[in-house]
């Protein structure tokens, strides 16, 4: 795997989508996880401090490395959840940029999770990406969010909401002369079934990708081990560790290909 950024500054990853419960805490764990192992420097930055789950998932690994006296690699975390009072807005904004800028200049790579609404942390993080990793789920309700479709006519209308943000966020990197914006979407939490709504959703997410300029894969299904290592703060990476030797089933297996083909989607190998 190899990061590159245009300013050699740390690889900026920010996981978004502007609709909650796409498992974007479960994206960046298991990337950072990925990194560390292969030897880069990570810190994780949670915006969406109010709910904390990427947070949460930090600090149970944590306690289950003192509970069970084990060294596992953990990233850097750092918190924030939006100011309420107005007169201390462009304060916290000017923070926040502050704390991602010098966070890149000390790790290799910096992994932001946003929240699941617009805000000005959502709109904040987007100004430093290098790569932008959208997670989606198999619905076609949640393609909304991507454009405006007919699914009786399959004509695709009018981008949707998030998708014209993320237009804005490209507009302004080329009059900054930022370079390209990295932008990869993600199947996740998908039916492990080779449904009809999957593959239709997979199609039409294939054509958007041309339309609005992002790279598609399908990502990680929706496996019940994703949640019951987040109560240990483990990942599928961690399970053949030699003081764990945690017994992996097929499904494990399955699940460690899927994330390491989605690091690799990510950071190819040069």
């Amino acid at each position: 795997m190899t990061l590159k950024t245009p300013t050699h500054k740390g690889h900026v990853i920010v996981v978004s989508n502007e609709k909650g419960g796409t498992g974007k805490s479960t994206i960046s764990m298991h990337l950072a996880i990925t990194l560390l192992q292969e030897g880069y420097s990570v810190a994780t930055v949670d915006l969406d401090g109010r709910q904390g789950t990427l947070s949460k998932y930090i600090e149970n690994r944590k306690k289950y490395c003192r509970t069970k006296n084990i060294d596992l690699p953990t990233p850097a975390s750092f918190t924030y959840a939006p100011q309420e009072d107005l007169s201390l807005l462009n304060a916290s904004k000017e923070n926040i940029n502050n704390r991602i800028e010098e966070l890149s200049r000390e790790y290799d790579a910096v992994i932001i999770d946003t929240p699941g609404t617009k805000n000005y942390l959502f709109e904040e993080a987007h100004k430093h990406a290098d790569t932008l990793i959208t997670p989606m789920s198999d619905s076609l309700i949640d393609l909304n969010v991507m454009a405006d479709i007919d699914f009786a006519s399959s004509t695709i209308g009018k981008p949707g909401h998030y998708a014209n943000f993320i237009w804005e966020v490209k507009k302004k990197m080329a009059i900054e002369n930022r370079g390209y914006l990295n932008w990869i979407v993600v199947g996740n939490k998908t039916s492990t079934y080779n449904s009809k709504n999957k593959n239709l959703v997979f199609e039409y997410l294939e054509k958007l990708g041309k339309l609005f300029g992002f790279r598609f894969t399908p990502g990680l299904k929706d496996r019940i081990i994703y949640k019951e290592l987040f109560l240990m703060g483990l990942t599928v990476l961690d399970m053949q560790h030699p003081k764990l030797q945690m017994k992996m089933t097929m499904s494990h297996l399955a699940a460690k290909r899927e994330v390491k083909s989605i690091a690799e989607f990510i950071c190819p190998e040069e």
